[in-house]
């Protein structure tokens, strides 16, 4: 079984007995996040079941392996940039991703890899917007289709 990162909602209704109502799961071994070490990457509201958090994203290929993964590889890198969840409190649904770069297979041929000045750090939002900060960009998506409605290039 390969490793993944995953977020799990737990009814903690009964303390000394949590349990485990939804999940969703990330990725294989080499998925990272910056919420792993600080805790202001990570966007919820409750008022608009939002969860939004920066995800780099690693996936092992399986076929690489015949005879079955081996306990410390690590996945290659496919995709950064910010998860958004719907969440409540039985629930955990995907709702997309927006990222900084334009063409990640482009950007993985050309050999600067991750990290980048466009990894996508930061999610806030403003009123119906939602906006997502990287060191090169800051992209505007409309708050409910996650469309992009603008963004600005930074020096």
């Amino acid at each position: 079984m390969v490793p993944r990162r995953q977020i799990s909602l737990f009814d903690v209704s009964d303390v000394e007995n949590p349990r485990e109502i939804a999940k969703y799961e990330i990725g294989d071994r080499g998925t990272d996040s910056p919420v792993l070490w600080d805790h202001k990457a990570f966007l919820f509201d409750r008022e608009r079941n939002l969860l939004a958090l920066p995800v780099l994203v690693a996936e092992i290929d399986e076929e690489q392996y015949p005879e079955g993964v081996p306990p410390f590889a690590y996945g290659d890198f496919v995709w950064q940039g910010v998860y958004v969840f719907n969440i409540t409190e039985t629930s955990l649904t995907l709702r997309g991703g927006i990222t900084h770069i334009e063409n990640m297979e482009e950007f993985l041929k050309s050999g600067f890899y991750f990290y980048s000045d466009y990894d996508v750090q930061r999610a806030l939002y403003v009123e119906d917007m939602l906006y997502t900060v990287s060191n090169k960009m800051i992209k505007i998506n409309n708050l409910a289709t996650l469309q992009e409605v603008n963004r600005v290039e930074l020096p």
